[in-house]
């Protein structure tokens, strides 16, 4: 099971990151038109956005035994979105021992 979800989470990573360079070699973030942050649906989108962001940190949160390394996660999501949180999961599962059940990626570390 592990190794599907390794390669399952480098496919998210690696579109992502592709996704991202390509975006930021036709126009660098900071340049986005202010017709589009103010744009009501861009709005909503980054509150559903930040609200997933939230939800998959409590998760974070829940496995990690550290409230600092909890606190450095929180941060990384917020910051890199999808990449820290695909970071996390491969992080996660590369720990694991090969033949190790889902129960030991999804639930707390003992």
């Amino acid at each position: 099971m592990s190794a599907r979800l390794k390669i399952v989470f480098s496919l998210i990573l690696l579109c992502i990151l592709c996704a991202t360079t390509w975006a930021s070699l036709q126009m660098p973030f900071w340049q986005t038109p202010q017709a589009l942050v103010t744009h009501p649906w861009f709005i909503a989108t980054l509150v559903d956005t930040y609200l997933a962001f939230f939800t998959f940190w409590l998760w974070v949160a829940y496995k990690e035994n550290s409230i600092w390394r909890a606190a450095i996660w929180l941060l990384l999501i917020f910051a890199l979105g999808n990449i820290a949180m695909a970071g996390y999961a491969l992080i996660t599962l590369w720990r694991l021992p090969r033949e190790a059940p889902i129960e030991d990626f999804l639930l707390r570390r003992k």
